[in-house]
């Protein structure tokens, strides 16, 4: 049961490959690449089995599958685009390419759909001509002809009598040998006799663009409508509004359509014996009238129109043939009667997008479509400026580029050929004007709006008479002097001091403080990293922060690091300065008994023995079992005392005192010893008795 399971699932597999569709002659191959307008169409097989692609040429499908289709067509764009993922081809069209000959009323080589039948090809080539031969029909194939009897079908409707079309045959439709070697055309509406008094000097003349011209009788009951309708009508090309009369010797012109409109017989000229009626070819006059609309630019039949008060503007641009593929439809225009524009977009009205019904036309407007603007000639030529776009700056291509309301400012920026590499895409300006005499200013950021993905409705709004300019990058600042007045102060940073290239640099939201002191080539040798100053600009006061960034090389330690932003300013000294640049809170003050007292930097990795062997050390009267270190702390100053004497026996590490930037050291002299005192004062003691002794002597 289950290799009977197996074996109907495998001969339904190969069933469903035996019937997959290849690509025959006359097929429509649809080749879809989003983004590249040159391929988003299709393209017709040719009778050698090609199709033929821009920038890559021909390529051989004939008998291909929709999967080997898609392959033969990657292969080739492969060599021009990068990124295929998004292709899509296939067989949009299943057509037939047939030559059709002999004895038809249109001959030659024809387009059908795939299931076409002999009758539709037939039907094609315009029916069969008067005096076919219809029992001996051939087909031809590969060099065999196929002989059927086409009557034999009509008389039975026997769809099996007649062969199945396939591409590149040749329908050939024999003349029946009963019509002779000369073809002659049999009327007899032809013969009819052209008019009934053409010996009489007093008949009427009618001729021109009517159907039978001739002399006719004169007769006291006729008017000119009525030897018109004797002369068969007027033809399709008949000037109706210039038919010139010359009745009595009196020339005249008569208007037939005026007279159709309004029913008015005093308009009919007087005709008597021996007038003449010429009715002139349409071209040869300028065609207006009350009902007449025009139709005029990229269209197929442009010209005057007779109008019915139901014709919309759809059956009137129908009627001249629509658009040409050279027709810009979005711009089409409404030049009515009185002189007044009505704009249309013909494209929004076929995607279903418009608002509102077309415009209304009227008897005496005008229809314009005009051409497609071509991106070599200046839009300027052909574009008002109240539906022009300026775009200037770092585009590929600036220039004023025609606005629709579909757009948006990235439609117009990929329209221009988008941003140079020069370009500052987080400072784009967008002057939109909001009435006739005002504007507003918008400032779009292109980098923030794709790196965090926003919506369209985000995008400043952009319409007719905008103006777009996009910033280039700032140079070096080593060599930009004369152009640092080009870049605003509002996206500017300062940097000074011990820096390889101080100066006025660009700066965004994204950028930190590594970023910029890179961009001005890094601290010099010189530079004091211990003391970093960085002035921040909040409003109309400004705050300093101090940084240590040797501590963060250390460390490691981001925190350290302050946050800049425009308009900041960051200062880095030299660390060879003059101790009175630094403030009291960054340096201790070693007093006293030293070899070199004065101010010292200090940092949180030294000691109080670090400070003493940068001051040179204790003197040789220095009392140092009595150092005394006065520290700063929050609430108040506290002091203590330190043995020099004791450490250097003991080495104990953890009796040295914490230190602090601010802090002050002092080491006494012997002399200010309590012993020195104690001993002092027994030597004052001494001295004065001994005085009184040698008084009580003398």
């Amino acid at each position: 049961m289950i290799l009977l399971i197996i074996t109907v699932m495998f001969s339904s597999s190969c069933n469903a490959l035996a019937k997959e569709y290849r690509v025959n002659i006359g097929d429509q191959i649809a080749v879809l690449l989003p983004g590249e307008a040159n391929l988003n169409k299709e393209f017709q097989v040719d009778r050698q089995g090609r199709i033929t692609l821009p920038e890559v040429g021909m390529i051989q499908v004939l008998g291909m599958t929709e999967t080997a289709l898609l392959g033969a067509v990657k292969e080739m764009l492969s060599v021009v685009f990068r990124d295929l993922s998004p292709l899509k081809v296939f067989v949009s069209k299943r057509q037939l390419l047939i030559i059709i000959q002999g004895y038809v009323a249109e001959p030659g080589e024809f387009i059908l759909k795939q299931n076409a039948s002999i009758q539709m090809a037939l039907y094609t080539a315009g029916g069969l001509r008067t005096g076919a031969q219809l029992d001996r029909f051939q087909l031809r194939r590969n060099g065999e002809i196929i002989i059927f009897d086409y009557k034999k079908f009509l008389d039975t409707g026997d769809d099996s009598l007649l062969p199945q079309l396939q591409s590149l045959d040749t329908l050939f439709i024999p003349a029946s040998p009963m019509i002779g070697n000369v073809e002659q055309n049999f009327n007899p509406a032809a013969l009819a006799d052209s008019g009934d008094a053409a010996e009489d000097r007093k008949a009427i003349k009618v001729f021109g663009e009517v159907i039978r011209s001739g002399s006719f009788s004169a007769k006291d009951e006729n008017n000119l409508v009525d030897l018109l309708m004797r002369a068969g009508g007027v033809t399709r090309y008949a000037a109706v509004e210039q038919i010139r009369v010359i009745s009595g010797n009196e020339p005249r012109l008569f208007n037939l359509k005026q007279y159709l409109d309004s029913g008015d017989e005093s308009l009919l000229p007087n005709i008597i014996e021996g007038s003449t009626i010429f009715v002139p070819k349409q071209e040869e006059e300028i065609k207006t009238g009350s009902n007449t609309v025009y139709v005029m630019g990229e269209v197929a039949k442009p010209g005057a129109y007779e109008s019915k008060k139901s014709a919309t503007f759809i059956d009137i641009l129908a009627n001249a043939g629509g658009p040409t593929r050279f027709a810009e439809s979005r711009q089409i225009r409404v030049i009515k009667a009185d002189g007044s524009t009505v704009p249309f977009d013909l494209t929004l009205f076929t995607e279903g997008k418009l608002v509102g019904d077309p415009p209304q036309v009227n008897p005496g407007d005008a229809i314009f479509v005009p051409e497609k603007l071509d991106m070599n000639e200046k839009s300027w030529l052909k574009v008002t400026p109240e539906r022009a776009v300026r775009v200037i700056g770092e585009v590929l291509r600036p220039s004023r580029v025609e606005w629709s309301d579909e757009m948006s400012l990235l439609d117009l920026l990929a329209h221009v050929g988008g941003p140079t590499s020069r370009a500052d895409t987080s400072k784009i300006e967008v002057v939109t004007p909001t009435s006739v005499t005002k504007s507003q200013t918008y400032i779009f950021n292109l980098d923030r709006f794709i790196k965090q993905g926003l919506s369209d409705s985000d995008l400043p709004p952009v319409n007719a008479g905008s103006t777009i300019r996009v910033h280039d990058l700032p140079d070096d600042p080593v060599d930009n002097k004369s152009k640092w007045i080009r870049q605003s102060s509002d996206s500017s940073i300062y940097v000074f001091g011990q820096v390889g290239a101080p100066g006025r640099y660009r700066f965004t939201e994204e950028m930190h403080f590594l970023d910029i002191l890179s961009a001005a080539d890094g601290p010099t040798v010189n530079a004091d990293l211990h003391n970093i100053r960085v002035t921040h600009l909040d409003g109309k006061h400004a705050r300093v922060n101090k940084l240590n960034l040797a501590l963060f090389f250390e460390t490691g330690d981001t925190t350290i690091l302050p946050e800049v932003k425009i308009g900041d300013t960051i200062y880095i000294p030299d660390k060879n300065r003059d101790w009175l640049d630094r403030p009291k809170e960054e340096t201790i003050r070693v007093l006293g008994a030293i070899n070199r007292p004065g101010r010292y930097t200090f940092d949180d990795h030294m000691t109080i023995l670090d400070l003493l062997a940068e001051a040179g050390g204790p003197s040789s009267n220095a009392y140092i079992e009595k150092i005394t270190v006065v520290n700063i702390s929050c609430c108040r100053d506290q002091a203590r005392t330190f043995n020099l004497s004791e450490f250097s026996r003991t080495a104990r590490f953890q009796d040295l005192p914490v230190l602090r930037a601010g802090d002050t050291i002092y080491i006494p002299s012997h002399q200010e010893s309590t012993a020195s005192k104690i001993r002092q004062s027994l030597t004052d003691i001494f001295q004065i008795a001994g005085i009184a002794a040698l008084i009580g002597i003398i």
